[in-house]
């Protein structure tokens, strides 16, 4: 079903599906180094997303993975804070795609003229910034989760196309290079034949060998392989190096990089298109993998108004290279349930090859999508591997399904618990969500567990040792029910004699103690993201964490809201990118009194680091601005963007606590609103006098 198909319910669902998968892909592919599935498979189910959301923005949320870059850096490594965030791309897959990308960056900066692109292959490696302090290399990390990455800086240095002094003399004193660390094929191939002659395991793939041999701990290990640097863009400057990006590639050259030969620049769509095809066609003769080809906008000056979202820029995208598919049969249908009571069910298939991956496994998302696609067991099948481990099926082939009945239900009991499973019905719109859900919460042991091993995930508290196994084993024991439990579980270990237990030892229990006795101090943000709280991801988390600062004031305000009517709730929903479901969400968890002794006992055994404020020098950092009207000078999503890039505060709504309200033509309630309360009003231009 295409988006223009679907209900808003049906594309809730659905979104929420997909942004499961897709973070657990990410985790395997940015901290294993061992994804199942390759990058075109990926991108399907990324693409899909990006097009549900594109279809319905008013689903967007800030923890989806469209929002969002690579995972959190492995605790095998130092962490290094990134100067610049090391972003990922958003892609695209079709001519169609690609014209609305250069549509969308010519609205952005609302001009006409022409803007003049490059393109480059996408090498598909492990990313990497390297920072040189007057010339010399001082530092190597990894992309992370982009904004700390991994200290790789011994094996960094052991890679040979990698200056360890800049050549000329023209760089700026502090210039931190990025780019793609890859393995060649040929020298793939010689790694394999050396693995097979020592009787040990191949290398899956050229990616994952490059990404494995690069965090390795012993940089003796990283030095013995044939690792190769790609040099395409930076992070970190002391000062301007270059005027576009053909130039600061060109620069890279001079002083010591390799650079891809086959960037060029255009500056129409269809030279874009006919550099990709060409590329397409060279791909087996390059000796490395692409899966791609990366467009930037050529002009820096431009690149700096584009800006960036949370995840990707905006003046860059990755056109991608297509997913493939095979046909099997469907052999049964089991039902799922995750952390939020989704239940989701999932099709067993008869194994089959998908592009070198044996695959048994694919998602039906839910009983709107089996009824869509009129499935029934037996079924000869076509399957997409689109980005995780378990696919996506696509159609019903070889059969006449026009006759048949849409009758397909998920189970209206919890196949785990036995409790209801519901349908919930929009208050406001009266539609049925197309998520069938468990209603009996923590209380069902499928929720309980899903939860805690949310709570323990990289992304949260990133708890060394303690995975999905560990918390299962530890829950069905009546070890771990809350999360509080998790960090008294040394203190209990004397009747516990963890190092007893079959797969355990002393080592690893004293491992485990002592990773969660390293967890124990938390940021807000990380704090709320861990509770796992619908509609409120890493990004809602990020937000909230920034506004209200500290846990007791977000846990107070929180409190508060709860009775919507008062000015706590007026404040919540203010904050530019937290909706009605986030902030419904927060409310209602903080409004329990058993949710709030679950986070008593959890704080009675942690501490929650305040968010930073903000360090902005610039006379709107840290307050509270609104846009209205039409802006003639810029679009509103730039103006939002450099408030917020100057540590301002962007609000949808006027209020007391508005320090500014900036006011184009046709402001109307939000101009009456800000002039009964003395809100200080300014033009565009008086706006830019005070931003300059």
């Amino acid at each position: 079903m295409s988006p223009s198909d679907m209900t808003e319910a049906q594309a809730k669902g659905r979104i929420k599906f997909l942004s499961l998968e897709i973070r657990a892909h990410d985790e395997a592919y940015y901290q294993s180094d061992d994804p199942n599935v390759s990058d075109a498979e990926y991108d399907s189910l990324r693409k899909e997303l990006v097009n549900l959301e594109t279809q319905f923005p008013q689903l967007i949320v800030k923890d989806s993975p469209t929002q969002k870059i690579g995972s959190n850096p492995s605790s095998k490594f130092s962490k290094i804070k990134h100067g610049v965030p090391m972003l990922s791309l958003d892609n695209v897959f079709t001519e169609e795609e690609l014209s609305e990308f250069l549509v969308r960056v010519k609205k952005y900066l609302n001009i006409n003229n022409k803007i003049y692109f490059t393109a480059e292959p996408k090498i598909d490696g492990l990313s990497a910034g390297i920072l040189y302090k007057n010339g010399k290399l001082v530092r190597g990390a990894t992309r992370g989760d982009g904004r700390v990455g991994e200290d790789i800086t011994a094996n960094i240095r052991t890679v040979d196309n990698i200056p360890h002094t800049l050549s000329g003399t023209d760089w700026p004193e502090i210039l931190e290079v990025r780019g793609e660390v890859y393995i060649g094929h040929d020298e793939f191939a010689a790694m394999n034949k050396t693995q097979l002659a020592a009787g040990q395991a191949e290398y899956k793939n050229p990616r994952n060998a490059a990404a494995g041999s690069l965090r390795q701990i012993d940089a003796n290990v990283t030095a013995s392989r044939p690792l190769k640097f790609f040099a395409y863009t930076w992070g970190e400057l002391s000062a301007p190096f270059a005027a576009t990006q053909m130039e600061a590639v060109e620069k890279f050259k001079t002083w010591g990089f390799d650079v891809n030969p086959l960037m060029a620049r255009f500056e129409t769509a269809k030279g874009l298109l006919d550099h990709y095809s060409d590329i397409a066609l060279r791909r087996a003769d390059l000796r490395y993998d692409i899966d791609g080809v990366v467009y930037k906008v050529d002009d820096l000056a431009l690149q700096e108004r584009l800006g960036f979202v949370s995840r990707a820029p905006r003046w860059a995208t990755a056109h991608k290279f297509p997913a493939e598919k095979a046909i099997t049969v469907l052999e049964d249908i089991d039902v799922q349930v995750g952390r939020t009571g989704a239940l989701t069910p999932v099709a067993r298939l008869t194994p089959v090859n998908v592009g070198g991956v044996l695959v048994s496994n694919a998602t039906l998302h839910n009983e709107d999508e089996i009824n869509r696609l009129r499935l029934r067991i037996g079924d000869k099948v076509e399957i997409q591997r689109a980005g995780d481990v378990i696919p996506q099926v696509l159609r019903v082939v070889d059969a006449d399904i026009s006759a048949r009945e849409a009758d397909y239900q998920l189970p209206t009991q919890c196949p785990v618990c036995g409790a209801d499973a519901v349908r919930d019905i929009d208050e406001k719109t009266g539609k049925i969500d197309v998520v069938r859900r468990c209603t009996n919460g923590l209380s069902c042991p499928a929720q309980a567990v899903e939860s805690l091993i949310h709570f323990v995930s990289r992304r949260a508290f990133d708890i060394d040792g303690m995975g999905a196994k560990q918390i299962e084993a530890f829950y069905n024991q009546d070890l771990v029910k809350e999360p509080a439990d998790i960090f008294t579980l040394e203190s209990r270990n004397p009747d516990i004699k963890l190092e007893t237990w079959e797969g355990w030892g002393q080592t690893s229990a004293s491992n485990l103690f002592a990773a969660i006795k390293a967890k124990r101090e938390i940021d807000t943000a990380k704090l709320l993201y861990a509770l796992g709280l619908r509609h409120i991801g890493q990004g809602t988390s990020e937000l909230l964490a920034k506004h209200y600062i500290s846990w007791a004031a977000l846990s107070d305000s929180a409190i508060k809201a709860s009775d919507h009517a008062s000015a706590a709730w007026l404040d919540l929903l203010s904050i530019d990118g937290v909706g009605g479901a986030a902030a419904g969400s927060l409310t209602t968890f903080f409004g329990s009194e058993e949710h709030r002794a679950v986070i008593d006992r959890l704080l009675s055994q942690i501490s929650v680091i305040d968010a930073e404020r903000p360090t902005h020098d610039s006379p709107v950092s840290g307050k509270t601005v609104v846009f209205t009207g039409k802006l003639e000078r810029f679009s509103r999503d730039e103006a939002k963007a450099r408030a917020q890039s100057l540590g301002a505060k962007v609000a949808g709504s006027v209020s007391a606590k508005t320090d500014y309200l900036v006011a184009g033509p046709g402001a109307g309630s939000k101009l009456k609103k800000a002039a009964d309360l003395g809100v200080n009003t300014l033009t565009e231009d008086e706006w830019l006098v005070l931003i300059s």
